[in-house]
């Protein structure tokens, strides 16, 4: 089952996706008005059946939340959230031996929870 992984930001949204139990980054998208534009062409391009989004605390979760209600209602896919917390910490070492982008990294970090 082909799974993305999301790790929203304010300013950017980081993206991976699995294929085969592999983990793949994606570049990140802006948070903008066209992300949810952009991660439909995703979903579609990967055959995606299941998301995962990271949630964290304090307020960036109250607008993970909020972004993951506005993504259900655009796609009709499971939508499950993963506890992100040190999610970055784990990609920033990860950034050290794969240049990349940090918010995409951080979005494998995420699926590499839920799928190992």
């Amino acid at each position: 089952m082909t799974a993305l992984g999301i790790d929203f930001g304010t300013k950017t949204i980081g993206l991976a996706y699995t294929l085969n139990g592999i983990i793949f980054t994606l570049p990140p998208i802006k948070n903008n008005s066209d992300k949810f534009k952009t991660i439909l062409s995703i979903i579609n391009e990967y055959s995606v059946k299941k998301i995962y989004v990271g949630v964290s605390e304090g307020k960036v979760a109250i607008l993970t939340q909020k972004f993951i209600l506005d993504l259900k209602n655009v796609i009709n896919l499971p939508i499950e959230t993963v506890e992100e917390s040190v999610s970055t910490i784990e990609a920033s070492a990860i950034q050290k031996i794969n240049k990349g982008s940090i918010d995409s990294t951080s979005a494998a970090v995420i699926l590499r929870r839920v799928i190992s």
